[in-house]
């Protein structure tokens, strides 16, 4: 599992490829509370993410900034429909679809 953060101003773009996992979660979350502030904007490049932990998407909600989950694959889309995490976050088909 690899990924990828450019911050452009108050967003914060996060380009996700393999599995995200428990093990490695704690890694990704740790790097994006340390750039999350007050008002920040997360995008979420899922185009090349299998699994997804979504413990981490909470901080930047919890800073009053949007987070937008972007080209999210079928098979962790099946887990965040199950667990109605769809409902909490903003999913747009590409990131070029993404508006902030």
């Amino acid at each position: 599992m690899a990924w990828n953060i450019t911050e452009e101003g108050k967003l914060i773009k996060v380009a996700i490829e393999g599995r995200l996992v428990a093990a490695v979660a704690p890694n990704l979350r740790e790097e994006l509370i340390g750039r999350v502030k007050e008002g920040t904007n997360v995008l979420f490049d899922l185009s090349k993410m299998a699994h997804i932990d979504s413990s981490g998407l909470q901080k930047a909600k919890s800073c009053g900034g949007k987070v937008v989950l972007a080209a999210l694959q079928p098979g962790p889309k099946i887990v965040f429909d199950i667990t109605k995490v769809s409902r909490v976050f903003e999913i747009v088909p590409t990131v070029a679809d993404a508006k902030f």
